[in-house]
C-alpha cells in the first residue's frame, strides 16, 4: 500500500464524493495548487489506491428496483469447484456483487433485477450453471437504508 500523507487522504475523501470535481477545484478544497494537486491524484492512480471514476445509475430509471441479496450452498468444495463457480458468476451480467466468504453458505451474490420473472430466471441460471450448488437461500431488499461505496480514509 502506499504511503498516504494527511494531504493524500482529503483528496481521496473529496474524490469518493465529488468524483467529476475539476483539479482547479479539488486543490482549492486541499489548499495546494493545481500542479501538485493532480500530481498527487496522477500518482494514485498509478499507485492503485484510486482504482477508477464511475457514474452512479438510478436502478428505477433503469426498470432494476427489485434488489435481491443470494447466499448460496455448495455440496462440495475444493480450489478446481471455487475456480468454476466463479467462472461462471463473473458473466452473469445482472450480478453485481459476488463474494466468497467464510460462515455457513460459501457464496453471498447482490443481483438487481427488474422484477420476480426476473428474478426466478436468474436463480435458475444460478443453480444450473454451479457444478455442485446444494442450497440457496434469497433475501429481497424491502428498503435500502444505506448504500455507499465510500469508505474512511483515516482523517
Amino acid at each position: 500500500m502506499a504511503d498516504l500523507d494527511r494531504t493524500d487522504r482529503k483528496i481521496l475523501d473529496i474524490l469518493q464524493r465529488q468524483g467529476r470535481i475539476s483539479m482547479t477545484e479539488l486543490a482549492e478544497q486541499i489548499g495546494l495548487s493545481t500542479s501538485p494537486c493532480s500530481e498527487r491524484v496522477k500518482r494514485m492512480e498509478r499507485e492503485g489506491v484510486i482504482t477508477g471514476y464511475h457514474a452512479r445509475l438510478s436502478p428505477e430509471a433503469l426498470g432494476k428496483t427489485l434488489l435481491v441479496f443470494v447466499e448460496i450452498k455448495l455440496a462440495s468444495k475444493s480450489g478446481e469447484v471455487f475456480d468454476k463457480v466463479r467462472k461462471e458468476l463473473l458473466h452473469v451480467p445482472d450480478v453485481q456483487e459476488c463474494h466468497l466468504v467464510s460462515g455457513s453458505f460459501d457464496y453471498l451474490v447482490k443481483a438487481r433485477l427488474g422484477g420476480m420473472g426476473e428474478y426466478r430466471r436468474l436463480l435458475g441460471d444460478i443453480l444450473k450453471k454451479l457444478p455442485v450448488a446444494a442450497e440457496s437461500h434469497s433475501y429481497i431488499v424491502m428498503e435500502e437504508v444505506k448504500e455507499t461505496l465510500a469508505m474512511p480514509v483515516g482523517l
